[in-house]
């Protein structure tokens, strides 16, 4: 018999790649009581397509979850656009099933042309099937494999389209059931993670094709910041992220309790007083309004629409309604700006 020694170093060494996913999944799954949840364990899904990253994932959650009292396992969504994705699709749930995942599930989309782009058109038709996998299973998260890069991608490309603050927050890191544990880590990162464990990696051909923007980004814009003003340029859009992210969580809870005291009923939605927002700064104005709208019909206003929505307050002169997303309207009705589903500007009496 060899001595314990010997045995040792025989063991595959566990290296930093494999155990910062590790440690970036731990942080994100925390460790269930089966008492307070009656003996039944959590579930998490994991949205693989069997790239490196969602692949490094996959390994990673396979290995935590159990040690957290969860439960772990898959959905691989084939988005239909390539020659050969049912197989493609079929082999990352293979990889799932190797790594103890279970249940593994994969799904066919169809994804309309039109809209915003098929970048856009293929990311509505995933999220709705992970959607539907997660109400299917019961799923408590669903966790994707969005990395450090992926971040400053989104950050460039929102500073690209002058789309504001809220676009240079880029991905947070919790929405709802959505949960990305490797955004702090990069995509040398993930690779290394799959190789040093001996996972098939698959490489998406549209992850090189340039007639995609975030590619370009990828390809050449974040390689010629690099070049020319020094290396760090995509953890600094990271943290720049989480910077804003961290001051949008405590403006917004500030403005909450400021809300409050401004609004009050409206017949099928809510009014604000044009007097308090005609006082206040124009950022924090057209915060205000942006907040009221999605806080009460869940849509989010362009530019273009919150300058108009203001304009019932800075350059009021009797015009009329303006249209917001999902069939909403703004309306000036004496002293308020009201905000409603239907066009309706009764203003209900207060209750306190």
């Amino acid at each position: 018999m060899p001595s314990d020694d010997r045995t040792a170093e025989r063991r595959p060494r566990l290296t930093p790649p494999i155990a910062d996913a590790r440690r970036a999944v731990r942080a994100v799954l925390e460790p269930v009581d089966p008492a307070e949840t009656g003996g039944v364990a959590p579930l998490a899904l994991v949205a693989l397509s069997g790239g490196a990253d969602s692949l490094a994932l996959a390994a990673a959650t396979a290995f935590e979850a159990p040690r957290a009292g969860w439960l772990a396992g898959a959905v691989v969504v084939d988005h239909g656009l390539q020659a050969g994705s049912a197989e493609v699709a079929e082999r990352a749930a293979a990889r799932a099933r190797e790594l103890g995942l279970d249940p593994v599930l994969v799904r066919r989309v169809e994804v309309q042309p039109g809209g915003d782009g098929p970048e856009a058109s293929a990311r509505a038709a995933r999220y709705a099937a992970l959607d539907a996998a997660a109400a299917e299973t019961g799923a408590a998260v669903v966790l994707l494999g969005h990395t450090l890069d992926d971040q400053a991608e989104t950050v460039l490309l929102g500073l690209a389209r002058g789309a504001g603050g809220a676009s240079l927050m880029g991905m947070p890191q919790r929405a709802g059931r959505y949960v990305r544990p490797l955004l702090g880590l990069r995509r040398e990162t993930t690779r290394q993670a799959c190789l040093d464990a001996g996972l098939d990696i698959w490489d998406d051909p549209h992850n090189t094709d340039p007639g995609y923007a975030r590619v370009r980004v990828r390809e050449r814009v974040l390689p010629v910041l690099e070049a020319e003003l020094g290396p760090g340029i995509a953890e600094a859009l990271a943290r720049t992220a989480e910077q804003l992210r961290e001051d949008e969580a405590a403006f917004d809870e500030q403005l909450e309790e400021f809300i409050e005291e401004i609004c009050e009923p409206a017949e099928a939605g809510i009014a604000v007083s044009a007097a308090v927002l005609a006082a206040n700064p124009a950022a924090l104005r057209q915060r205000i309004i942006r907040h009221v709208v999605g806080s009460e019909f869940g849509v989010a206003l362009s530019r273009v629409q919150t300058l108009e929505v203001a304009r019932l307050v800075t350059d009021w002169h009797g015009q009329g309604p303006v249209a917001l997303p999902g069939g909403a309207v703004a309306t000036r009705a004496g002293a308020h700006v009201v905000f409603s589903a239907t066009g309706a500007t009764e203003i209900l009496p207060h209750d306190h």
